[in-house]
């Protein structure tokens, strides 16, 4: 009789590694989406390219995958079986997250625009995890976890005192904010759904899918309000933010199993903030914090991380 080999479980130093990767990839999507939402002066327009694009390269690599080919056919047997059908609408709030991009990254910048997405994203993920929406279950919300969370808030909250430049309209705050709530639910609902198909890749279909034609109609909307934009932008580079979003939502959808939706969040806030600073110095925006102040909310933020993770961690070898 042979012995049943367990399934190897991804160190949680390297899963905590391909949060702050996420992180990195959103800020990087998000200044390209930025910047093609502001060459075609509509950025429902161009959320609907990036989104499109996406949904087009993941469809062509679940295609070449047999475990992607496999986990649609489980979809597909799981959605005539009883998979509830919110599980599907996770696309909406990528959909949300694009559009906002576009809309206003090109004015606020980075890391402005990443004020509001992490104090979403960082309340969103407490409760979704006290509640036990993730795939994980309930996760306590313990003083460390508490406390690590309100450091990444305060990070944001030094990040908004620093601004500098033109003043900011508050809408272009608040649709951040909608958006970083959309992505802990986003997040806890991709883990829900992997879990039941078991490929990220067939999940990142099913996201795509559900914001392209989400993005898809406001577009047109938007054309029919506004008028068509004159010309596509011809800097190949513009079009790559469909494959980051490809790239981090698949990651996302396999790692908040083994991290939880705070601590995803947690890690993915130091890397947003720290490509952010990057990003910023290098073309600022009209509107942002100062380098002292975005330097200053990564670091504390990071310090959060740290303090939400350790204690986490411990309680996991118990």
């Amino acid at each position: 009789m042979t012995e049943q080999k367990r399934p190897r479980t991804l160190p949680l130093g390297v899963a905590i590694a391909l949060t702050v990767f996420i992180g990195v990839l959103t800020a990087v999507q998000a200044r390209i989406n930025g910047q093609l939402g502001a060459a075609l002066g509509d950025g429902f327009v161009a959320a609907s390219i990036s989104f499109g694009s996406g949904l087009v390269l993941i469809v062509v690599i679940t295609a070449l995958s047999p475990s992607g080919r496999a986990g649609l056919v489980r979809l597909r047997r799981g959605l005539r079986g009883g998979i509830p059908f919110w599980m599907l609408l996770g696309g909406l709030a990528g959909a949300v997250t694009v559009a906002t991009q576009g809309l206003t990254v090109a004015t606020i910048g980075v890391a402005l625009f990443t004020v509001g997405l992490v104090a979403g994203q960082t309340a969103g993920g407490l409760v979704l995890d006290r509640v036990g929406y993730g795939p994980g279950g309930v996760v306590p919300v313990t003083l460390p976890r508490l406390v690590g969370g309100l450091l990444a808030i305060a990070g944001v909250v030094l990040c908004a005192l620093g601004q500098r430049g033109e003043p900011v309209v508050w809408w272009m705050l608040a649709l951040p904010l909608i958006a970083g709530v959309g992505i802990a639910w986003q997040q806890g609902t991709n883990g829900r759904l992997r879990q039941e198909v078991g490929s990220p890749l067939a999940t990142t279909v099913v996201n795509f899918t559900g914001g392209s034609i989400a993005l898809a109609i406001a577009a047109v909307v938007s054309v029919a309000i506004n008028g068509a934009p004159a010309a596509l932008p011809t800097e190949p580079w513009m079009y790559l933010g469909g494959a980051m979003g490809v790239v981090y939502i698949v990651i996302s959808a396999a790692l908040v199993r083994r991290t939880g939706v705070l601590l995803l969040g947690l890690g993915s806030v130091v890397g947003l903030l720290a490509a952010s600073i990057v990003l910023d110095a290098i073309a600022p925006p009209p509107s942002g914090p100062s380098l002292t102040a975005a330097t200053t909310a990564a670091a504390v933020a990071f310090v959060g991380v740290v303090i939400a993770v350790v204690p986490w961690r411990r309680r996991r070898r118990v």
